[in-house]
């Protein structure tokens, strides 16, 4: 199938360019310890707090409760997630709990994530497109040297993905057709949404993104425009 020339990349974030497992882990390691809950083991601390990624945002997609923000869907499950360990978020106090929460800014980029992304922003506009508040957005940047043109995504256009009218404001707002676009994740269910909107694809091998388990969604894999392991590698596909 022909495409017309890619115009513009957009970028899943959270496990596509920053790696989340492991800085989560990181985060609630000390503060575990602080508890006394040495038995709770960080890693898992971190997938249990993911795992309440999705089902959060579908209150929100549903309708059945109004568009708010990531960092509050954080750290309601945050809360959610500490009781379910038998922590009284209380025990924890308002500044640690705000502090854990903001683990979420302060993720690490992949490896590869600074170089490549800066080759492919001298061909191509970047930009975010990402379930991701603006200010957790920018703290991330900021912090990781990630060289975004834009912040975009769900609160730009009051949508969380995979809905498709999340990657067709983004398509709008950069005044190019949803065929123009091309979306860069390491999750084929967003790829799949994605491509189903109009947009192309460009999928970025992440095994370690769950400490080397498969991904919920490797079953939904397709055969995408781009498959790489890297975004060094995705720049010299792209001839960036």
């Amino acid at each position: 199938m022909s495409h017309p020339p890619i115009k513009a990349l957009a970028f899943d974030v959270f496990g596509t360019v920053v790696d989340w497992r492991s800085g989560i882990a990181r985060d609630a390691a000390p503060v575990l310890a602080r508890l006394g809950r040495t038995d709770i083991d960080p890693h898992a601390f971190a997938d249990g707090w993911r795992k309440r990624y999705q089902p959060a945002l579908e209150e929100v997609r549903s309708g059945r409760r109004p568009f708010v923000i990531l960092d509050i869907l954080h750290r309601e499950a945050l809360e959610d997630l500490l009781r379910y360990h038998g922590i009284d978020p209380g025990d924890l106090g308002e500044d640690a709990l705000a502090d854990l929460t903001y683990a979420w800014h302060r993720l690490d980029p992949w490896p590869d994530s600074v170089e490549g992304l800066t080759r492919l922003k001298r061909r191509f506009p970047i930009v975010t497109l990402s379930n991701g508040n603006i200010a957790l957005m920018l703290a991330m940047a900021r912090r990781a040297g990630l060289p975004w043109d834009a912040i975009l995504g769900a609160e730009v256009s009051g949508v969380y993905k995979p809905l498709p009218e999340s990657y067709l404001a983004t398509a709008r707002m950069l005044g190019i057709a949803p065929g123009e676009l091309c979306l860069v994740a390491a999750h084929h269910s967003d790829l799949a949404a994605a491509r189903a909107a109009g947009l192309q694809t460009a999928y970025v091998d992440r095994p370690m993104e769950y400490g080397g388990r498969a991904a919920p969604d490797a079953k939904a894999a397709q055969d995408w425009d781009h498959d790489v392991d890297g975004l060094v590698r995705l720049a010299v596909e792209l001839g960036g």
